[in-house]
C-alpha cells in the first residue's frame, strides 16, 4: 500500500533558512564579507577587539564599522564573524603610523629643549597617536596649553631661543580669527625667529579625522551658539551630558584612527612642518 501523505515533514530540520544556517568565521583581512541589514559589501579592513567592531571598505574606499557577531553573508551563506585568532606574533611593522621608516628597538631619544605646543589634550593625544614614535626617536616632547589666548604667556615661561624653538599647532587658524591675530603678533616679536605657529582649518581637531571612518558622508554643522563638540555628539546621537560623555566620544573617534591615512592632508602637512622646525 502507498504512502499517500508521503514523508514525515518533521523528521528533518523544516525551519533551517534556504541559506543554511550561521556559522562562525574569522574576520580575517581582506575577506570581503556584505552585511544583510544594510547590504553593505566590502573588504574587511580592520578589527577592533576592544570595541567588538569590524571595518569594511566597499569598493569605492569608502569605509563603515559593525558589531562583530552575525548578520553576515560570506560568499552567499550567513555567517558569525569572530575576531582571528594570532597564532604567532606579528612581523615588526616597516612603517610607523604617519608613514615614516620604523626604527625597531631604537631608545627614545633625550629629549630635546625644543617643544610642539598643542591647543588641548585631544590634540595631544592624536599627535601621539600617529606621530609618537618619530617625536621619542628625535627626543620631541609635546605640551597642551588649554587654549591659544594662554600661548603668549606660556612663550615668556619657556624663552624660546635658537637651541629652544617652539612649535605650535593652532585648531581653526583662518584668515581674520582670533588665532590668526594671536599668530601674526607672535612672528612679528623678538622671538619670532625662534617660535613657528602653524594650524589647520578646522574648528575642533575631531574634524580632522575622515569622517568616513565613523560612516559619515562630512561633520555635522554645528551653529556657533552651541559648544561645538557637544552639539557633534547630540547631532549624532551621542551621550553629551557631562565632560565625561565628551571624553568617551573622543576615545570612539580616536579608537578609529590607525595611521596618518585615517587624517584629513590639512593637518598631517602641518604637523610634518613642526616637526622639521624643532629638529632643524
Amino acid at each position: 500500500m502507498t504512502d499517500r501523505y508521503g514523508t514525515d515533514v518533521l523528521a528533518t530540520d523544516w525551519r533551517a533558512p534556504r541559506r543554511g544556517r550561521a556559522v562562525e568565521a574569522p574576520a580575517d583581512l581582506g575577506t570581503v564579507v556584505e552585511e544583510v541589514t544594510t547590504d553593505w559589501c566590502g573588504e574587511i579592513v580592520a578589527v577592533d577587539r576592544d570595541l567588538d567592531t569590524v571595518t569594511l571598505e566597499d569598493r569605492r574606499r569608502r569605509r563603515r564599522s559593525f558589531p562583530l557577531g552575525p548578520g553576515f553573508l560570506l560568499e552567499g551563506r550567513p555567517v558569525i564573524l569572530v575576531a582571528p585568532v594570532h597564532r604567532s606574533a606579528p612581523a615588526a611593522p616597516t612603517r610607523t603610523a604617519s608613514g615614516s621608516v620604523a626604527v625597531p628597538g631604537a631608545p627614545a631619544r633625550v629629549a630635546r629643549a625644543s617643544r610642539i605646543f598643542v591647543e588641548g589634550r585631544h590634540d595631544a593625544e592624536l599627535v601621539e597617536k600617529i606621530w609618537g614614535d618619530d617625536l621619542r626617536v628625535e627626543g620631541v616632547v609635546v605640551e597642551y596649553l588649554g587654549g591659544v589666548d594662554d600661548l603668549a604667556e606660556h612663550l615668556r615661561d619657556f624663552r624660546p631661543g635658537p637651541e629652544r624653538r617652539v612649535g605650535v599647532l593652532v585648531d581653526h587658524l583662518v584668515a581674520g580669527s582670533k588665532e590668526s591675530r594671536i599668530a601674526q603678533g607672535i612672528a612679528r616679536s623678538p622671538i619670532g625667529k625662534d617660535v613657528l605657529v602653524v594650524g589647520h582649518p578646522f574648528v575642533d581637531i575631531w574634524q580632522a579625522v575622515k569622517p568616513d571612518r565613523l560612516g559619515l558622508r562630512s561633520w555635522p554643522t554645528i551653529p556657533r551658539s552651541v559648544e561645538w563638540k557637544r552639539g557633534v555628539c547630540q547631532h549624532l546621537g551621542w551621550p553629551h551630558r557631562d565632560q565625561a560623555d565628551i571624553a568617551r566620544a573622543w576615545q570612539h573617534i580616536l579608537s578609529r584612527v590607525g595611521s596618518y591615512d585615517d587624517l584629513e592632508p590639512q593637518l598631517l602637512g602641518r604637523v610634518e612642518e613642526l616637526i622639521d622646525f624643532v629638529t632643524a
